[in-house]
């Protein structure tokens, strides 16, 4: 199929939540109540902050999803459709949208906890609605759906000749008749032990994980490691980029950040290579600032930031 010039070149199939964060000194343990620093709404989902951070490294982007009657509906629907995203097939389903309530200590690490809410009614029908798939250069799938709708999308991408992208996160067993349909699959370490059977701590294991998970079918396999940086394994081979040292501030949508950021400069022509460095970077940014779509950046914002230095070949 022909994909008129102003369709998405990438469509973000997925969830969008309104995240309530809650800042505090420290985890609270069993039973205590402590004071926290603060409270901000902000939207979120990692479907949503994906196709946010394509759109503000500068690609076209689709959104499908789904939300609730309630007033974040709304809201999600309105901040994709300011950062330009197509929000045509976002749906509308049930009472209540996904929430995210988000803890984040002084150490910028966060806990999450979940409710679905309109995204666990996302269905194989909702990829049969959206034309935008068919036309789409990249499909970018994750797991706070329905895994039937993840597969139903991935099947109309990839016998369109779409590329498609799989985070696998939060991480959950994925149906054989995946992966034979995944182009790239971007991992954190816990996702990349659990998929590939092996510990995850370090570069090393890092790249042994990436290896065994090359063998499941997809051509490429990120596993981003934090602070620690990215190995990235192909035909090419194995190696390591080396993570940019800033001041965290909050770790929310980093790996979001990382995977936009990626996604729009493979449509845009870059190597993976180039690609994963402007990844690099933006997550960079996004950790030093507060909140999940509000903190990730512009590809304008990425001159800020030091280049990243060449891999390591392991």
């Amino acid at each position: 199929m022909t994909r008129p010039p102003s369709a998405p070149e990438i469509v973000v199939f997925g969830s969008l939540n309104m995240d309530l964060v809650v800042r505090v000194p420290r985890v609270p343990a069993a039973g205590e109540t402590l004071q926290a620093h603060g409270f901000m709404t902000n939207p979120g989902g990692k479907g949503a902050n994906q196709a946010v951070a394509c759109a503000r490294q500068g690609a076209r982007v689709g959104m499908v999803g789904r939300v609730g009657r309630d007033g974040f509906g709304a809201a999600l629907r309105a901040a994709l459709a300011a950062d330009g995203i197509d929000v045509d097939s976002v749906g509308t389903a049930g009472d209540s949208s996904g929430i995210a309530v988000i803890v984040v200590d002084d150490a910028a690490q966060n806990r999450i906890a979940l409710v679905p809410g309109a995204n666990a009614q996302l269905g194989p029908a909702d990829a049969d609605a959206a034309p935008a798939i068919a036309t789409a250069r990249l499909l970018l799938l994750q797991c706070e759906v329905p895994m039937a709708a993840n597969l139903r999308a991935a099947e109309l991408a990839h016998g369109a000749g779409a590329t498609v992208v799989l985070n696998p996160a939060p991480v959950c067993a994925l149906p054989d008749a995946l992966w034979p349909l995944v182009g790239v699959l971007v991992v954190n370490e816990v996702e990349a032990a659990a998929l590939a059977g092996t510990a995850v701590n370090d570069v090393g294991t890092a790249a042994a994980a990436a290896r065994a998970l090359l063998r499941r079918g997809p051509s490429t396999a990120i596993v981003t490691l934090g602070g620690e940086g990215v190995v990235v394994a192909d035909d090419r081979g194995c190696r390591h980029f080396a993570a940019l040292r800033v001041h965290a501030v909050d770790t929310t949508a980093a790996g979001d950040s990382f995977i936009g950021a990626w996604c729009a400069a493979r449509v845009a022509g870059l190597s993976t290579d180039a690609a994963v460095a402007r990844g690099i970077r933006a997550a960079a940014l996004c950790v030093a600032r507060p909140g999940a779509q509000i903190s990730i950046p512009t590809r304008e914002e990425l001159a800020e930031l030091p280049e990243v230095a060449p891999p390591t070949w392991l």
